[in-house]
């Protein structure tokens, strides 16, 4: 059985407690050096740690936090080519779903396909001019998981600035679905770097993350 499964399964039968231990033994890993992965600067302004990557399936852990803010070339409301499945270990999160409509009388977007590389991601313009409109706003905090299916617009909010939110996030790719994002309608196509973090860079924020779910209460385990 894989990573992915293992942990896939874990959520979907509430064992988040199980889901903590693993993240907790990865950072532990990390912070105290003897790990190789490093973290990654996401262009949505969070920090990654890809722990796992085998075939479709991808394992990683995310770092929402006051560090990791960054400057964005599009809107942060976008829609993966990959199914989400989602722990939060620590923090506070909220998954804004997104309604996009097409219009082209009154659009105030373009879509844009995101097509990612190992070091950062293409954005290319199409056709496709919509409004959006929020429709519907999901709370979630430690212990809490949830699934997001491929080609759903989406952003996540994370509404302290200056707290450290630290999830598990497992994604399943849809062979069917396309990166997108939303932005002004005359950007043009360019390129986001996705930044690797140092070795000192990517030990503190293992060890951050690993003090803030050390530090929080148990988890119960709900969805």
């Amino acid at each position: 059985m894989t990573l992915y499964c293992t942990l896939s399964e874990a959520i979907k039968n509430g064992r988040t407690d199980q889901v903590s231990e693993w993240a907790t033994g990865v950072l532990d890993e990390v912070a105290s050096g003897r790990g190789e992965t490093a973290a990654i600067r996401h262009p949505l302004g969070f920090l990654c740690l890809p722990v796992h990557r085998q075939g479709d399936e991808g394992v990683c852990v995310h770092l929402w936090g006051p560090l990791w803010h960054t400057s964005l070339t599009t809107l942060p409301t976008h829609c993966h080519s990959w199914e989400l499945l989602s722990c939060v270990l620590t923090g506070e999160l909220h998954n804004q779903v997104i309604s996009v409509i097409d219009d082209n009388a009154a659009p105030t977007h373009r879509v844009f396909e995101v097509h990612s590389s190992a070091d950062g991601d293409e954005i290319r313009p199409t056709a496709r001019r919509v409004r959006h409109e929020t429709a519907s706003v999901d709370v979630y905090r430690s212990g809490d998981c949830y699934e997001l299916p491929a080609g759903v617009f989406h952003q996540t909010v994370v509404p302290d600035l200056t707290e450290l939110v630290v999830t598990v996030a497992l994604g399943l790719t849809n062979p069917n679905a396309v990166d997108l994002s939303l932005a002004d309608l005359d950007m043009s196509t360019h390129r986001v770097r996705r930044r690797k973090c140092d070795r000192g860079e990517t030990i503190a924020a293992a060890s951050i993350a690993h003090q803030a779910i050390a530090a929080g209460v148990p988890l119960t385990g709900h969805q």
